[in-house]
């Protein structure tokens, strides 16, 4: 289809159905944009989470101001306003009203960074690595070893936030320092693929808790691609008869949904060895797991393929000379102190996602609701409380204590999401938009609680539909 700008008028209804990568048409301030196959995107493959779909709110959280006009060769005509009759007046005037209270923003300087608070938090992790560092190179002590395994686990995960911050480009206004940030603090220091972590955390943001539409769409959440290990809904448990289909063990699958509320911190344990794996297959393009970044490293391959092979081959190395007791430690001494930095890393970085999100509402791509409304009611916000004060959450969680205000604003600094966060609980009373907090004991337990009834609903509904088994 040419993509020359025409007059013609599109309904609502035939712009979703272009809702596939290589047929894509999206929605940007009620102009329609056919954007098929468009891999050289900039942010890669995200774009086609919103295929079929209105894209005008996600874009601005995306992206600076000016960027538009990149759109302009894909425009094809103009959505006819009149079809959009899934939406009230209300509704209009609600989505007016947020992107009004985005502009407020702008105009306070919520997006600007303090230079001084992030050399304070670069420095500050710098310190703590050299600490961990030096607690081993000093040290023959057994149980200095194990608090510098400990302090070097939280290392990684504070490099995550640091990394996190860089990419979502809070600190720099030119993409190409907060990449280098990035591989700096992810590739280098934390062993983890910028573009990796891009192509996944992108496609979350962009459709937080959502789950693909049809089977050859990519407008679903890749953070819930958790099966056969974790089932956010019934309608994902359900999904392992198909996983059954392509030759997996259905009795496995049935036991790890069964016993998921149990198996849900040993897994976290895991998560940080199951990243690396991930990181270093893209960093080599030796495959990716999810359809998304598979497609997008084929058709437009890394964007520092040689920086991200030379700082996660750094990575290792200095790993193994700390690992190895700086030449003095046996493998096992060297195996333990690796486990148990990996693993607390693993856990911390997991436990504070999987309070952002999980336990959350979940929904399906085709009947997803507006852009605040998806990103409010799918989000969960960490407080203090049960003995854990709040400078302590604030050190833990690295800014997405305020996860519901940093995914409708993703690249406000961390320092400022304290005054967006006032303003944004305000907006939600006044609209009637349901906004959740918790602390992290009571956190923990609503995820559990939700696993435990996701769990027990399928398997009511496995035991009626196979009642021998």
């Amino acid at each position: 289809m040419s993509k020359t700008a025409t007059k013609t008028k599109y309904t609502w209804q035939q712009v979703k159905e272009h809702s596939t990568a290589e047929d894509a048409w999206v929605v940007y301030h009620n102009k329609v944009y056919d954007v098929s196959n468009w891999y050289e995107h900039p942010g890669g493959a995200v774009i086609f989470t919103h295929a079929g779909d209105d894209m005008t709110d996600i874009f601005a959280a995306f992206h600076a101001q000016g960027s538009a006009s990149a759109m302009k060769r894909f425009y094809i005509g103009d959505l006819d306003v009149s079809s959009l009759t899934h939406k009230s007046a209300e509704q209009f005037a609600f989505e007016k009203g947020y992107r009004r209270l985005r502009a407020e923003l702008i105009k306070m300087g919520m997006f600007k960074s303090s230079k001084g608070f992030y050399a304070y938090k670069c420095t500050f992790n710098m310190c703590m690595w050299a600490l961990a560092c030096s607690m081993v190179y000093f040290s023959d002590n057994s149980l200095v070893h194990l608090a510098s395994a400990i302090l070097l686990g939280l290392f990684w995960q504070q490099c995550g936030w640091l990394a996190h911050d860089f990419l979502h480009h809070q600190v720099f206004t030119q993409r190409k320092y907060g990449d280098l940030g990035g591989v700096f603090w992810g590739d280098l220091m934390q062993g983890y693929s910028m573009q990796w972590w891009k192509n996944k955390h992108n496609g979350h943001h962009a459709v937080p808790n959502l789950e693909n539409s049809h089977p050859s769409a990519t407008d679903g959440d890749p953070d819930m691609d958790t099966m056969p290990l974790l089932a956010w809904s019934l309608k994902q448990a359900r999904s392992f008869r198909q996983l059954n289909a392509d030759g997996n063990d259905s009795k496995s699958v049935k036991f790890f949904i069964k016993y998921q509320a149990l198996t849900y911190f040993p897994i976290l344990l895991l998560a940080r060895l199951s990243w690396l794996n991930e990181s270093a297959k893209t960093a080599f393009n030796l495959g990716a797991s999810s359809k998304n970044a598979k497609i997008e490293l084929e058709r437009k391959g890394l964007q520092y393929p040689i920086l991200e092979k030379v700082g996660i081959t750094l990575h290792w190395a200095w790993v193994l000379v700390l690992c190895s007791g700086f030449g003095r430690w046996s493998f096992l001494h060297g195996l333990a102190y690796f486990l148990v930095s990996t693993c607390g890393c693993g856990m911390a970085l997991a436990l504070v996602f999987g309070l952002g999100h999980n336990g959350m509402a979940t929904y399906d791509a085709e009947t997803r609701p507006d852009f605040w409304k998806l990103q409010v009611t799918t989000s969960r916000n960490i407080t203090a409380g049960h003995g854990f004060p709040k400078f302590f959450v604030d050190w833990l969680c690295g800014g997405l204590q305020y996860q519901v205000d940093h995914h409708l604003f993703p690249m406000i600094p961390r320092h400022n999401l304290t005054q967006c966060h006032e303003l944004v609980v305000s907006f939600c009373k006044e609209w009637g938009v349901k906004y959740h907090e918790a602390d992290l004991v009571d956190g923990t337990v609503e995820v559990l609680e939700h696993l435990k009834s996701v769990s027990d609903d399928f398997m009511a509904e496995f035991i009626e539909e196979f009642p021998a088994m």
